[in-house]
């Protein structure tokens, strides 16, 4: 039972290191050039981006409960119950990474200067959009993020005189 858990805590921890969030930048993005395009928010909605199937959370669970079934009872109703253990194992397993990988996320329709229209489906940050809103698209080897476009404001006029 104690490896059971331990082996389900581990898929559980490996299943959380993926994230799609905004707010968090791959190695493998940093000190990239992206393309920007600005753009206005249309309209937002929430959405739920399903959870992945590695097969990780299922190998797992599949070795778990194999072990955990084969130690149950004498030498034939072990490879019985191992048997059962490693099916019934690999579904909660690779039911258990899928949950875990499961993000609510928002749907962005935005409008490019141009007229063209584009949506984004990212995880949920801490940036909250609104139809209206100036947003940058930006794009980084074949993904795109949305993000608030900076708001500057014009620059005092100096007077005339003090040059």
């Amino acid at each position: 039972m104690k490896r059971t858990l331990i082996a389900l805590g581990l898929v559980g921890a490996l299943a959380a290191c993926t994230t799609t969030s905004p707010d968090v930048v791959s190695r493998n993005e940093a000190q990239r050039l992206s393309t920007v395009v600005d753009a206005v928010v249309l309209t937002t909605r929430p959405v739920v981006v399903d959870g992945a199937q590695s097969g990780i959370g299922g190998v797992a669970g599949t070795v778990v409960g194999g072990i955990a079934g084969s130690n149950v009872g004498g030498r034939r109703e072990s490879a019985v119950v191992g048997i059962i253990g490693a099916v019934v194992g690999g579904v909660v397993g690779n039911a258990t990474e899928r949950a875990a990988t499961r993000e609510e996320a928002v749907e962005i329709l935005v409008q490019l200067r141009n007229g063209d229209r584009r949506s984004v489906v990212q995880a949920k940050a801490s940036e909250t959009f609104a139809p209206g809103d100036p947003v940058l698209l930006i794009s980084t080897g074949g993904k795109v993020r949305v993000a608030r476009a900076p708001v500057f404001a014009p620059a005092a006029a100096s007077a005339p005189g003090n040059s």
